[in-house]
């Protein structure tokens, strides 16, 4: 077969090329939907063709569409086992390692640590989280403008800002010399509420007790992708596992992976019982790679209690991944790429063009990025932050994540002042009830049921 013979698809005409993520807008979810099916190797040409036969404001026609998206059939050359159900995942996994434990005292200052280190690196992250706008490239520019390249601190603010740079909203309190307290972010929300979730429901934790405490805590504005469409599938009467299915073309993003780290932290040196029940967590929301971010997560945190390095707690992690999945294929090339003695800069070019293709916002490119990140660390807090937020692509997600690994890693005594202090002990939140959080209260909390068990 030659280049000429190879099917183009068909592209969704410029009525439907959407900037942004938005489950509340009948456009986006088509365009969104149509990447989502393309990438997991659906043939959705003949509902693009209708798409563009369709006035794109008439709401019901273009929903229709979404919705009948959902018959469509997969190509024979797909090669991948992602399954969706736990009990079908854990098919797909060899035998899980004994957990192993470590003294209360160590096990409430890693706790701790954590939790600061997360919360750090989500605001190290935020005055930049815009992947289309702040890539790897423009990030390193912008540094190198302001004298602050590598990123070894908070991102600086130059005034003026020199033409092509535009920092989010978050920037007067995110950023060098301007953070007092921690800003509001879901990545410090979710943990929040996993942590009040686990102290209310212990190990009978539902999807459908996750579910019932969005709607109660969350504004609907302050979740986003997948977690807003499984917000609307609630309020409209959908039930599991439909609420994560129906409309939802994020759900292999990386909202759930953002969500898995206190089950980690309750459950030290126990992968696997952290990854299963961040599962009731993650299925709510989510699919395949996006089910599988959650459970890597909360298994990558678990592991870190007891390991020596970023290295065996990301080896620990791969073993609830599903091995034949895209999760454990690009995971797995980051740990050959740091096999192969390569730089930090290299490694970086190699996931780009591997997992490029992907959203901003998914969980394949930046579990990978975040992999990158650790593995490069050199065991270094600020080291591994700064790295990860230069990677571009969710740089306050992958800074939390970054931030909760390292800072297990490293224990409070090692944390960087620079980046601990201006946090003053409080966050806050967007969860009903909940802001203004004390993070060592967080801490503590965490800890006795780390210490005492779940109920």
């Amino acid at each position: 077969m030659t280049s000429t013979d190879v099917p183009v698809a068909v592209e969704l005409n410029a009525d439907y090329q959407v900037k942004f993520f938005n489950a509340l807008s009948p456009k986006n979810l088509l365009h969104d939907e149509v990447v989502q099916r393309r990438e997991t190797g659906y043939d959705v040409d003949e509902f693009v063709a209708e798409a563009n036969r369709t006035d794109s404001s008439d709401r019901a026609a273009v929903l229709d569409i979404v919705d009948r998206m959902a018959f469509a059939e997969r190509g024979n050359s797909w090669r991948y086992v992602e399954p969706d159900a736990i009990e079908d995942i854990q098919a797909t996994l060899g035998a899980q390692p004994p957990a192993k434990s470590l003294p209360e005292l160590a096990l409430r200052d890693k706790i701790n640590a954590a939790w600061l280190g997360r919360i750090a690196g989500c605001n190290l992250g935020k005055p930049v989280e815009w992947g289309t706008h702040w890539t790897a490239e423009h990030i390193r520019d912008y540094l190198i403008l302001a004298d602050a390249y590598p990123l070894r601190d908070y991102v600086p603010v130059l005034d003026p800002m020199p033409e092509g740079f535009v920092l989010t909203d978050s920037w007067p309190e995110t950023t060098r010399g301007n953070v007092k307290g921690s800003a509001r972010d879901d990545d410090i929300d979710y943990p929040i509420l996993a942590l009040h979730l686990l102290e209310t429901h212990g190990t009978a934790l539902t999807p459908e007790d996750v579910g019932a405490a969005w709607t109660r805590l969350f504004p609907i504005e302050q979740v986003f992708t997948a977690e807003r469409a499984a917000y609307i599938n609630l309020v409209d009467g959908y039930t599991v596992p439909e609420v994560a299915r129906r409309r939802n073309p994020y759900r292999e993003w990386i909202g759930a992976q953002i969500r898995g780290d206190v089950f980690g932290y309750v459950h030290p040196g126990d992968p696997w019982t952290a990854a299963r029940l961040s599962f009731q967590d993650a299925s709510l929301s989510h699919v395949g790679n996006g089910i599988y971010g959650e459970m890597w997560s909360a298994a990558l945190v678990a592991s870190a209690f007891t390991a020596e390095s970023a290295a065996e707690a990301l080896v620990s992690a791969l073993a609830v991944v599903p091995p034949e999945s895209r999760l454990a294929e690009a995971l797995r090339h980051v740990l050959e790429l740091k096999e192969s003695g390569i730089s930090w800069e290299t490694a970086l070019e190699a996931i780009q063009a591997a997992y490029g293709r992907y959203s901003w916002v998914h969980t394949i490119n930046n579990a990978a990025a975040v992999a990158v990140a650790l593995l490069w660390s050199d065991g270094d807090f600020t080291t591994g932050v700064g790295r990860i937020v230069m990677s571009g692509w969710d740089t306050d997600s992958n800074g939390a994540t970054v931030g909760s690994v390292l800072g297990i890693l490293s224990e409070t005594k090692n944390l960087p002042d620079h980046l601990i202090k201006p946090l003053e002990n409080r966050t806050r939140s967007a969860l009903f009830g909940f802001d203004n959080s004390v993070i060592s209260d967080l801490a503590n909390r965490t800890a006795l049921l780390a210490i005492n068990g779940l109920n």
